[in-house]
């Protein structure tokens, strides 16, 4: 038996020997997923990190149904899937959808939407580690600005897109942020998640060394550091009713999340306070929206 945080594992639903990089966020994230959803799930895996880590067919990593399927109809496949599992009288089976950011705020944005929109009851799980990771860390609409990648070598010149305006503005039963340095609210809203009917949301901040150019021993670091800076605010919303679950102890700078991920060095080699002023008051007006949601 081991106990971590606040969790109590007596047995892994996955097995060893992930296809992953050292410090991979997808890797300790399902991990979770799967020790709080069970062997019964349905998982559905669009184009992504994951469909390779997960191994091909007949390969498998999770004790539970991995159904592979196209870079943009994941949740197509898991209406699908849940329509299918419920003519069976098996409506206790939860339908996962583990997708990258490539995939949802994307390639995959449209079948997100119309899923959303119809209520279908399925749990949608975004790990977004902001590019894509899997094919050569080129830039998506998660990209931040600034950040380096193949297809912006000098960095990203627009914002990254505001999914989680995007996916509130479908008025969904529940959807929320978590990060893996937070495993207790990552559990609790997991388990909030899979206790609800109706089409749900997650955004997990996930960390990727190689893309975000990083040491692998520092990614539980750097998603902390990303939730105690602001970047990455923990919050959930249940029935349009917006609650923050993570209140930073002490003002940190976004530039101290920004020095330790080589994407963004590049900012720091000339004079970067202008740019950094910018980041931040951007990091501090989105904090101030929420807080207001949080109000109403």
């Amino acid at each position: 038996m081991k106990t971590e945080s606040n969790f109590l594992i007596k047995e892994e639903n996955v097995f060893c020997g992930a296809l992953s990089c050292r410090g991979c966020g997808w890797s300790l994230l399902v991990r979770h997923i799967s020790n709080v959803m069970g062997t019964k799930t349905v998982y559905v895996v669009p184009a992504c990190c994951f469909s390779i880590i997960a191994g091909p067919y007949p390969m498998n990593m999770l004790k539970g149904t991995v159904v592979h399927t196209l870079f943009a109809a994941a949740a197509a496949t898991a209406t699908g899937v849940r329509h299918s599992l419920d003519r069976q009288g098996k409506k206790k089976s939860a339908v996962v959808v583990l997708a990258g950011d490539g995939g949802t705020f994307d390639i995959g944005l449209q079948s997100l939407s119309g899923a959303a929109a119809r209520n279908e009851n399925i749990l949608y799980i975004c790990n977004n580690n902001g590019a894509y990771m899997n094919t050569g860390v080129q830039s998506s609409t998660a990209t931040p600005m600034g950040a380096i990648t193949t297809t912006n070598p000098s960095g990203k010149t627009s914002n990254a897109k505001d999914l989680m305006g995007i996916i509130a503005a479908h008025k969904i039963p529940y959807f929320a942020t978590a990060s893996l340095a937070f495993l207790d609210d990552l559990k609790k809203k997991l388990e909030k998640a899979k206790s609800l009917s109706g089409f749900r949301f997650l955004m997990i901040d996930s960390p990727c060394p190689p893309g975000h150019k990083y040491a692998p021993e520092m990614s539980i670091e750097i998603s902390r550091l990303a939730v105690e800076t602001n970047y990455f605010p923990l919050f959930e919303a249940e029935d349009g009713d917006y609650e923050i679950t993570h209140f930073p102890k002490k003002k940190i700078a976004v530039s101290e999340l920004f020095k330790q991920q080589g994407r963004f060095s590049h900012l720091f080699k000339t004079d970067a306070t202008k740019l950094m002023n910018s980041y931040q008051k951007e990091v501090d007006t989105e904090w101030e929206a929420l807080l207001e949601k949080v109000e109403k």
